[in-house]
């Protein structure tokens, strides 16, 4: 069996980002900061990726995708991608949530605490209870008392350690690189197809023309 070459991209947030994980184990790496724009830029960046590493579509074997939660466009924008590059290329999809590809690399009892602007968090405990939610910026979920010695990630982590007496800490690698070793790491299981992962609603509301009929290939 050949080694995996694995194309991971992430656009949840403001942000378009991608990485290549090569045979060799070199990973390389883009990443934008943009608000808008993602759909239209990540097939380009992708294209320079590859182009980078002197590599065509048909040299991968793994798409890996951020699946959210975070923006909910942005979160369909790179699921629909990675679904149909898979169904292009006939490779695997494997989504992986923001939240797991924080804790990568990270032992111990660890809290992953992100942003969920209006005054919400998306929390995420590693360890016994593993459930992710939203919860009210600097609160924990009702009835969880983090372990002593628990870690925190996330772009709240100075926060929550501040306020709950935890120990803020760095991820151990850039979010799309996690996503893409995660997602390597788990190729030899049978995974659904990627789906967005929700944890609120969409902000606008649904458009009252009923929506089009998706076929599945």
């Amino acid at each position: 069996m050949l080694p995996d070459t694995v194309l991971a991209f992430d656009t949840s947030a403001a942000h378009c980002a991608a990485a290549l994980l090569l045979p060799s184990g070199k990973v390389l790496i883009r990443r934008e900061e943009m608000s808008k724009g993602q759909a239209e830029r990540l097939i380009p960046l992708l294209e320079e990726l590859l182009a980078e590493a002197g590599l065509g579509w048909q040299a991968l074997t793994l798409i890996a995708v951020g699946t959210g939660p975070g923006n909910f466009t942005g979160v369909r924008i790179s699921v629909a991608a990675a679904r149909g590059l898979a169904l292009a290329l006939g490779i695997p999809a494997i989504g992986i949530t923001a939240l797991e590809a924080l804790a990568f690399g990270s032992e111990g009892p660890l809290l992953v605490a992100q942003d969920a602007r209006r005054g919400s968090a998306y929390l995420q405990a590693f360890g016994p209870e593993g459930e992710a939610g939203l919860v009210s910026a600097g609160a924990l979920p009702e009835g969880f008392t983090p372990a002593p010695g628990t870690r925190v990630l996330g772009d709240l982590a100075a926060d929550y350690a501040s306020s709950h007496g935890l120990l803020a800490t760095e991820p151990a690698c850039p979010l799309v690189e996690a996503i893409a070793r995660l997602a390597l790491a788990r190729k030899s299981a049978t995974h659904p197809r990627p789906a967005p992962f929700y944890l609120r609603g969409a902000d606008a509301a649904p458009p009252s023309d009923p929506p089009p009929v998706i076929l599945d290939a």
